[in-house]
């Protein structure tokens, strides 16, 4: 049991202690509750792993709870999404909530304060209103609508509801403590007036209820136990609590916030309105752009469900906030990716190789393995003809003893293929080698079982048939920042740092069994990295996106410098 609970995060002790304390078991509930203005990102991936990895480990449901209370910034668009994303790393809520469901019992909560002398109606502007808030270290100063009588209040809230004000004419407070040390419970505003159209309730409602109201009376109306934040809302657990003291019945479950820490990720950025700048800017194309941390990004670039789970297991929970470098997230990619892709083969900077002594009309089929770590995945055939491409950085007229690819009368042998032998090789005007011509050893076929089979040379090769070449759109994906932490700069804008060399768009040679793969199929292309197949492909074009290299390519520079 001991080493158990060593195992365990602050929050699941968290949940341990209160179960040994008597809280039912059968009465843990959690929630997931995004904002529906925006696509989720990998900071939300963490927490949606948490909070449906508390429901699997104590057998509790979690609801998927839409927090939609702006109907300025919120979409059904994005609604769609959150699904959409939850679905796809593995998880199934309970109930789908939203916290405009609830618009009329926090409406008759908000009128039963009023009644109790407990929330008033300012009608001063923001500006007001913004300079009696006071400092943390001066108190505020009440407003001169503070003591309005309760009928007063009354009617003109009932006025807010019926659209008979302007926006910015009035707000409802609650009345708490204009002196607090905590300046979020300075009278903190309820409702705002909004004419706005919502994307739920339409022009039902054109006063909307304030985040910290809304969030903590809803968890208690869906009976949520562990109500789990972010540390930013640490300093709004009080005012979470003074608003539940309000209303809850004691025979009912209190909702209990507690609070965690952001895993910022390097090399990118996770504030919705930064993201956003991104898409306005056209420095990405568009949310799900296979370069965002957003997570419908992250699965068009190829990145799996299972691999981003391991990555939010193996970063934890904890309570303060820290930079995770990306490469760890790219390491459980490649991790999950190598047991699952299968092999294939594809030229990406081709350069044609012509085997002088093979037949020119022969085309020979050879066996190969789909994936090395996956006996079930078995065998496939590809062509071999005379005319071949290998990669053009495999080749060299000269080169010194560590080049162990092909060189000027140096041998390689070809993936699953046979041994051949650089003889000469032809270049254009500007230099530039255009082919190059080899012999090839025919008893040393692969597999075959000969003597040459069996002869040791130090490069292997992976090729493409020229005849069979399926030419493919190869969008190459690198980091989309040039530093680790762009957005944590005072004198420059995280702007400054985005990587210009974040795409490259090259058109690839691949061999002809990928005609029919599929969108989102993944692929190790050998030598070179993951890949899959991105929703822009057509019947007539094939586009692929590189989701990582083999290597961490960015260790290396990094201890270059």
């Amino acid at each position: 049991m001991s080493e158990e609970k060593k195992a365990l995060n602050f929050i699941e002790h968290i949940v341990e202690e209160d179960l040994e304390a008597g809280f039912p078991k059968k009465h843990l509930r959690f929630r997931f509750p995004p904002e529906p203005n925006g696509y989720l990102h990998v900071g939300h991936a963490s927490s949606i792993c948490l909070n449906f990895g508390l429901g699997l480990r104590y057998s509790a449901p979690v609801n998927l709870r839409f927090d939609d209370t702006n109907p300025v910034k919120e979409e059904k668009e994005f609604v769609d999404a959150i699904k959409k994303d939850v679905s796809w790393l593995g998880f199934e809520w309970e109930n789908e909530c939203y916290a405009s469901d609830y618009f009329q019992q926090l409406y008759d909560w908000a009128v039963q304060l009023i009644k109790e002398g407990k929330a008033y109606v300012d009608s001063q502007t923001s500006e007001d209103m913004a300079l009696q808030k006071g400092t943390p270290t001066e108190p505020g100063t009440n407003s001169p609508y503070r003591n309005r009588n309760i009928e007063e209040n009354l009617e003109l809230f009932a006025g807010m509801k019926e659209g008979k004000y302007p926006e910015g004419s009035h707000v409802l407070r609650a009345k708490i403590d204009m002196a607090a040390s905590n300046m979020l419970m300075r009278d903190p505003i309820m409702y705002r007036i909004l004419h706005k159209a919502h994307h739920r309730t339409n022009t039902d409602w054109c006063i909307y209820p304030m985040y910290d109201w809304t969030h903590g009376e809803s968890d208690y109306i869906e009976q949520v136990s562990h109500s789990l934040c972010t540390l930013e809302f640490a300093p709004h657990r009080e005012l979470y609590d003074w608003f539940l003291d309000q209303v809850v019945d004691k025979n009912k479950i209190r909702p209990k916030q507690r609070e965690f820490a952001r895993r910022n990720l390097s090399h990118t950025v996770v504030s919705k309105r930064k993201l956003l700048q991104l898409v306005e800017q056209n420095v990405v194309k568009g949310w799900d752009d296979p370069r965002m941390p957003t997570i419908s990004g992250m699965r068009r670039r190829g990145y799996t469900p299972e691999a981003i789970r391991n990555f939010a297991d193996t970063i934890g929970i904890a309570k303060r906030e820290n930079l995770i470098d990306v490469s760890l997230l790219e390491f459980h990619v490649r991790e999950d990716l190598n047991k699952k892709a299968p092999r294939v083969m594809a030229v990406l900077n081709p350069v044609k190789v012509v085997i002088t002594n093979y037949d020119k009309e022969n085309t020979e089929w050879l066996k190969t393995e789909n994936n090395p770590e996956d006996e079930s995945a078995g065998f496939r055939e590809i062509p071999f003809t005379r005319e071949i491409y290998i990669e053009k950085e495999d080749f060299r007229e000269e080169a010194n003893r560590k080049f162990f690819r092909l060189k000027l009368g140096g041998e390689v042998r070809l993936k699953s293929g046979y041994i051949i032998k650089a003889e000469t090789c032809t270049k254009d005007a500007q230099g530039n080698i255009t082919e190059i011509q080899c012999t090839y050893d025919p008893k040393s076929k692969s597999g075959s079982g000969t003597e040459e089979s069996l002869r040791k040379v130090k490069g292997t090769l992976h090729w493409v048939s020229v005849p069979h070449a399926v030419a493919a759109e190869v969008r190459v994906y690198d980091r989309l920042f040039t530093d680790e932490s762009p957005d944590t700069h005072k004198d420059k804008e995280f702007m400054d740092f985005v990587n210009p060399d974040s795409l490259k768009i090259i058109t690839a040679q691949v061999e002809p069994s990928l005609s029919s793969a599929k969108v989102e199929e993944h692929f190790q292309f050998q030598r070179l990295g993951y890949f899959n197949i991105d929703p822009d492909s057509t019947a007539e074009k094939l586009v692929f996106n590189r989701t990582v290299p083999l290597r961490d390519s960015w260790a290396k520079i990094a201890n270059k410098g």
